[in-house]
Formats: structure tokens, sequence, C-alpha cells
């Protein structure tokens, strides 16, 4: 369970390192403006927004990673900090932005933090 556990922490980090680039660095290229069908003008006024959001993604992404690096109970510890916090913001993001983010953001993260805790 261990090894389903770590997978899935990783692929939840890597979901929020494309979330980085995804948000600074292509908003105002098609992939970006598709995200939320903008059109250009409302990519440029809105990137600055989007280019903090996507920095708050990768330190989700970085904690992510040190959980999987750093040894237990650390490791275990920065894991459940940081996938909480994920799935917090997923929910958040459904609430108030779009309710896709629940299945994109919130759920693999559930999904991560169930699994490190039943290999626990």
């Amino acid at each position: 369970m261990e090894i389903v556990a770590n997978v899935l922490v990783g692929l939840v980090a890597v979901l929020h390192m494309y979330i980085l680039v995804l948000e600074m660095f292509l908003w105002q290229r098609k992939p970006g403006r598709g995200l939320h069908g903008f059109d250009p003008e409302t990519a440029r006024v809105t990137a600055p927004l989007a280019a903090n959001q996507g920095l708050y993604n990768g330190f989700l992404a970085a904690g992510l990673v040190w959980g999987l690096l750093a040894a237990d109970p650390t490791g275990f510890r920065v894991q459940m900090f940081f996938l909480s916090c994920v799935v917090v913001a997923g929910v958040f993001g459904a609430a108030t932005a779009n309710r896709r983010i629940l299945f994109a953001q919130a759920l693999p993260g559930a999904l991560a933090l169930a699994a490190v805790i039943a290999a626990r």
C-alpha cells in the first residue's frame, strides 16, 4: 500500500507542477486561455492573478515532493499537511471559482491522502 500511496502523492505533485506551468507561463497562450475560455484581453488582465495562483501550486508540489523524500515520521506528517492543503484548496476553488476543481484537484488529493493514511 505504501507504493500506491507514494505513486498517488507523486501524481498529485506532478499535477500541481503542471498547474504552475499553466498558470505562470501559459496563461496568455492557447492552453491557459482554453482552460477558462478567456479571450486574449481577459487572459492578459488576469495573468498576474494566475501567476500568483501558479506559484502557490508550485509550493504545494514542492511540499509533496519533500514529503516523499523525507524519512518518517517527518515525511508522513509533511504529506498529510500538504495533501490536506490540496483538498482544502480544491474544495474552496470548487465553491468559489469552478466546480470542476473539485474533481481535478480535491479528489486526487483526497485519494492520495486516504492512501497515505491507509499505508501507515
